[in-house]
């Protein structure tokens, strides 16, 4: 099974984590620390990277597991 990238990305109701080629988003957090925190557990078990996004869309920090 190949690791899935996991993206912090804005979400209208706080910042969502999709893994990278899902349609949908794993989790909608309140703020963008607490879905950081949460990506980054996923992303060590998976030992893959975290991807954040700002609210412009474009990539502000990455965090390599892998």
């Amino acid at each position: 099974m190949t690791a899935k990238n996991q993206h912090v990305i804005p979400h209208p109701k706080g910042w969502a984590i999709k893994g990278e080629g899902n349609k949908n988003v794993s989790k909608v957090m309140s703020t963008q620390k607490l879905a950081i925190a949460e990506a980054k557990k996923i992303a060590r078990k998976s030992k893959s990277k975290v991807l954040i996004y700002g609210k412009d869309g474009k990539i502000r920090r990455e965090f390599n597991y892998g």
